[in-house]
């Protein structure tokens, strides 16, 4: 199972980052819009749970943008 942490989450919604895989990217595009709107524990909470259960889902499509992010 791959995870994602809250300052990976954190990182990610501040960053400028390139994903090579559409519904990533765009489900980033929404959350970071929410952030922006709500800069909150909680937001960040929601966010970090989303990903990683798209993450979940599609890891087999996902793995070479999840070694980006676990370089973060």
């Amino acid at each position: 199972m791959v995870s994602v942490t809250l300052q990976q989450t954190e990182k990610l919604l501040q960053g400028n980052q390139s994903f090579s895989q559409l519904g990533f990217s765009m489900m980033l595009t929404r959350l970071k819009t929410l952030y922006f709107k709500d800069p909150s524990q909680s937001t960040l909470q929601k966010s970090t749970d989303e990903i990683n259960t798209f993450l979940d889902k599609f890891t087999a499509i996902m793995s070479n943008d999840y070694a980006t992010i676990a370089n973060m």
